[in-house]
């Protein structure tokens, strides 16, 4: 199984022309969060629609810079990872949209708890799966992941407590724009390929024994 994930689009698709061959040869595209840029359903389906021309087999959730109207409408539309979960053969994939609190009091924000409640939800329903993916707006706390400009690590506890605990294959965050980057808690692979617009992408490959996740450029 061969998936591309990207998220913090913020309306810009421009990028996706640039990864046309990519898409196309996916089995499946992962959106992992802000779809938009503070708008709701009308953003997020031209966001979709866009996606859509190069590969329709989708999975996406909202972010904290997302209406929450894009919760329903992607709920609506069969394909909402957030507190929910798929099965594809082997590849079990959940996850939680939105984010934790931040200090300007974005559109879309939910608590600790919430994000516990969410998580384990969706880990309920591929649980059993041989590969888990977690696709989670929120990066776990003091990794590379979550760092912003001024050096704070401002991910979420919960987060990387539910790593811990149910070890997935891979967790793929987004959020913090300028905290790019990949590295291991335990056994599993986390990413955050930044903003789109800026040019990176996340690329899972699932064989039989086998898992790799890298971030790629379109570069």
């Amino acid at each position: 199984m061969r998936i591309i994930s990207f998220g913090d689009v913020h309306e810009d698709t421009s990028n996706l022309i640039k990864i046309k061959s990519e898409l196309e040869n996916a089995d499946l595209i992962i959106i992992s969060g802000d779809l938009s840029n503070y708008h709701g359903k009308a953003a997020a389906k031209k966001v979709l629609e866009s996606v859509k021309k190069y590969n329709k087999h989708l999975l996406a959730q909202y972010g904290n810079l997302d209406q929450p109207d894009v919760n329903e409408y992607l709920t609506g539309e069969g394909i909402n990872l957030h507190g929910n979960g798929y099965i594809f053969g082997d590849v079990g994939i959940f996850g939680c949209g939105a984010s934790s609190q931040t200090p300007f009091n974005t559109p879309s924000e939910i608590s600790e708890a919430d994000i516990e409640r969410f998580l384990t939800n969706g880990y309920n329903k591929v649980k059993n799966a041989k590969w888990k993916i977690m696709v989670c707006h929120t990066p776990p706390k003091d990794t590379a992941i979550d760092v912003i400009r001024s050096g704070l690590h401002v991910g979420s506890s919960v987060v990387r407590d539910f790593i811990v605990q149910y070890k997935p294959d891979v967790c793929i965050s987004g959020h913090i724009h300028e905290s790019r980057g990949r590295e291991m808690l335990g056994n599993t692979i986390i990413l955050n390929a930044g903003m789109f617009r800026d040019g990176w992408y996340i690329e899972i490959i699932i064989e039989k024994n086998n898992l790799t996740a890298v971030l790629k450029s379109v570069a």
